[in-house]
């Protein structure tokens, strides 16, 4: 068979926001003898089926086919609308990390030009990017050994899209995958919100030489900074120490038979926090209570977190809120559960749910 021409896209338009351009260099992993399809094309049938809720890879090709006639006006298709095997190999054999620079790219030039690019950052305006590891559901095979599949992502909080991926294969490497999803993101102007996993002084620094800030929560995988919060805290509270410069909110959520009340307080240029100068740019503690009630039966807990931004108790409120969100499946998004549940769609060969999860 004759390859797909590799200079066909110079025929197209440019358009600073289309897929195709930002996919015309991903490296095409496939052998060129025999290769009848583009690359880029592939990624954006791929992509427009997915975002169409197709959650297979026979959905997908049935997508391609059932608009073959609106795609022939503006891709070549020279061997016609890809199989749903050739869908499956392709994704299969891809470079997930330069598949997610792609990606990537092309999510940041579409808020652009929607106008979702904050221009200015001060703290109330930062774009909060929840980063979060999940296992993929049914990405395991226990009959071989295999566990399940863990991908780190970033979910734009207020625009509720995903920015980015990285698989890894252990809870223990999700540090590594998260240093390495930084680097695949735009951070100016973002308040990047991580659990207590990335609650680590590397990641602070990596936050900040991107010209990002950060809310971090604290556990006690970090010892000494976990105690010296918390008397921060208990001090300020109790003696309302002088200079302390402390803000605080309230909030109050009633759904059904369950009331939830929040308060979140807040130190700026907080002292007494040994190797405070170790944690790049950081600025503030962060302390949020959660009193709840459900049916009668009431319960507390208190969080701690660090942050690198001036903003205020309702600033960090909100920021420690929207990251919540990445925890908790979005049950009114049709989006949440199609190809990341990758044992479902049979991406489980050659590490096709890394892949597979970056369309979805």
């Amino acid at each position: 068979m004759a390859s797909a021409p590799d200079s066909g896209a110079a025929s197209r338009p440019r358009d600073p926001a289309s897929i195709l351009d930002h996919f015309d260099d991903l490296p095409d992993p496939r052998h060129e003898q025999g290769r009848i399809h583009r690359l880029d094309e592939i990624v954006f049938i791929a992509t427009c089926a997915v975002l169409c809720g197709a959650d297979t890879w026979v959905q997908v090709a049935d997508y391609g086919r059932s608009k073959h006639d609106w795609l022939k006006t503006f891709l070549e298709l020279p061997g016609g609308i890809p199989s749903h095997d050739t869908f499956r190999r392709t994704f299969c054999l891809i470079d997930p990390t330069a598949f997610q620079g792609c990606f990537s790219s092309w999510i940041a030039a579409m808020m652009a030009r929607t106008g979702l690019t904050p221009v200015v950052p001060s703290p109330s305006d930062l774009t909060p990017i929840a980063i979060d590891g999940k296992a993929q559901r049914g990405s395991a095979r226990r009959t071989v050994g295999r566990s399940a599949l863990r991908v780190v992502s970033a979910w734009a909080v207020e625009n509720r899209l995903t920015l980015g991926q990285v698989a890894t294969d252990a809870k223990s490497n999700e540090i590594t995958a998260i240093s390495e999803l930084l680097e695949l993101l735009d951070l100016r102007g973002a308040m990047v919100t991580i659990d207590a996993m990335g609650c680590q002084k590397e990641i602070a620094a990596e936050i900040v030489d991107r010209e990002g800030h950060y809310l971090l929560a604290v556990k006690e995988n970090q010892p000494h900074l976990y105690e010296d919060i918390g008397r921060s805290f208990d001090e300020a509270l109790e003696s309302g120490e002088p200079g302390v410069d402390f803000t605080e909110c309230q909030t109050e959520e009633i759904r059904g038979s369950r009331r939830e009340t929040r308060t979140c307080c807040v130190i700026t240029r907080p002292r007494g926090i040994r190797d405070a100068r170790l944690w790049a740019g950081l600025t503030a503690i962060v302390m949020v209570i959660s009193h709840r009630e459900i049916d009668g039966a009431s319960s507390d807990e208190i969080r701690y977190y660090i942050g690198s931004a001036e903003g205020t108790a309702e600033d960090y409120l909100r920021w420690a809120r929207g990251h919540w969100g990445i925890e908790i499946p979005q049950s009114d998004d049709p989006r949440s559960d199609n190809l990341c549940v990758a044992g479902r769609a049979g991406y489980h060969r050659r590490g096709g749910p890394a892949r597979a999860g970056l369309v979805a």
